[in-house]
């Protein structure tokens, strides 16, 4: 094993001293030398860079428990910026986030559908509009695409919405704006704004997170990482066949997918089938105008063909889940997406799906619970991931490039 060089020692101590400032609203140089192990010495001399840096500000005086008061340190929440954006079905999705992760300013673009190069244009005129945007030098940009994507090397893999195949899309992107860009399923983003931003979390804690919208994904974190597997893949479980007989096609050009019958677009496409045969119906007024909004307020109104087509969505999520929850043991368990305007009567019929199906003993230990962030999800778990490197805290020359463009 080598031994660490001086170089690392001073970088790894740097980043302990970052991570109590990011954890804390509010933290004394003594603080940080206790739950760090570094010296009180080692503390006060990286503190001070980071002042300097402007990353760091001491704010007032804290209580004593004998002796001087300490002197408190806050992050500078502006002394930079990250951008994260959510490549969504319908519209692609962008914000300007500081430091503690509030959105300084968001913005919206137009898709056009199944058009591989005007999707890349589309994605270049949102990341335009946000760097005019940012006032202060930008850390980097992260990306939430649906599909198929390889983290490590940034390439979207396929995704069919779009017309992408095998498409370099952070190296397109950093080539463009000159930082440095994180590229990762949509699903991923969405867990890593839950655990890092939607409540409390223990440390390198455990955590799935459902995402469902025109498509299902799911986000699993591990160890308070995101774990994409092997080639990539990890929690694409809209592309697991449910429906073994008697199937609708998929995208993916199978047949009787989880995303067939329990994705948004399912539940739209379910829903005015049955509505022509079902005057009881409010929905059945106008078939082919029914949409999601529509089909939730008639749940709301307890319309029976609204509450069929919801909550078999739900026992067929329910059955994706089961077999996540078997496999991992991990027992809290968020959904994310448009599915959540359903709320506990969507959850309760997960949650039975789950006993019928389960091992009583995983049924009793396992948590479902809606996400706290709602659509603003993806976006901050994309600028997290960016911000999960604090090396990059230290690259003003590249974001003064991106924010002269």
């Amino acid at each position: 094993m080598k031994k660490a060089t001086q170089q690392q020692t001073k970088e790894h101590n740097r980043n302990l001293v970052l991570r109590m400032l990011f954890e804390h609203d509010r933290i004394s140089r003594a603080e940080i030398a206790r739950r760090t192990t570094l010296t009180r010495t080692t503390v006060s001399e990286i503190v001070g860079d980071q002042i300097q840096e402007g990353l760091v500000r001491e704010v007032g005086v804290g209580s004593s428990l004998g002796g001087k008061s300490p002197i408190m340190l806050s992050l500078v929440a502006d002394a930079r910026h990250v951008i994260g954006v959510d490549l969504a079905h319908d519209r692609f999705m962008g914000a300007v986030v500081d430091l503690r992760g509030r959105i300084i300013q968001a913005e919206e673009q137009p898709v056009p559908p199944r058009d591989g190069e005007a999707a890349v244009a589309a994605v270049y005129a949102l990341l335009d509009k946000l760097v005019r945007a940012a006032g202060t030098p930008i850390m980097g940009i992260g990306v939430g695409t649906p599909g198929l994507v390889d983290a490590l090397t940034g390439v979207v893999v396929s995704a069919v919405d779009f017309g992408w195949h095998a498409l370099p899309l952070r190296h397109l992107i950093e080539a463009r704006y000159h930082v440095p860009v994180s590229v990762l399923n949509d699903s991923q983003a969405a867990a890593m704004g839950e655990y890092t931003y939607g409540g409390v979390h223990a440390a390198r804690s455990n955590l799935v997170v459902i995402n469902v919208r025109y498509g299902i994904g799911a986000g699993i974190i591990l160890n308070g990482e995101i774990f994409h597997g092997d080639g990539g893949g990890a929690g694409e479980i809209g592309h697991v066949v449910v429906v073994r007989e008697g199937g609708s096609s998929c995208d993916c050009g199978h047949l009787g997918c989880l995303e067939t019958v329990a994705s948004t677009h399912a539940i739209v496409e379910r829903a005015r089938t049955l509505a022509r045969h079902a005057e009881s119906s409010v929905l059945a007024r106008a078939p082919d105008d029914i949409t999601i909004d529509a089909i939730q307020r008639a749940f709301a109104a307890d319309d029976p063909l609204a509450r069929q087509v919801v909550l078999e969505a739900g026992r067929f999520m329910g059955m994706a889940i089961s077999s996540l929850v078997g496999t991992l043991n991990i027992r809290r368990i968020v959904l994310t997406g448009d599915m959540t305007r359903f709320g506990r009567p969507l959850l309760d019929t997960v949650m039975e799906t789950l006993a019928q199906t389960m091992l009583a003993r995983l049924v009793e230990g396992t948590r479902v619970e809606i996400g706290q962030l709602g659509p603003r999800g993806i976006v901050l778990g994309a600028s997290a991931l960016i911000l999960k490197d604090y090396s990059l805290l230290f690259r003003p020359a590249q974001g003064d490039r991106v924010a002269n463009r």
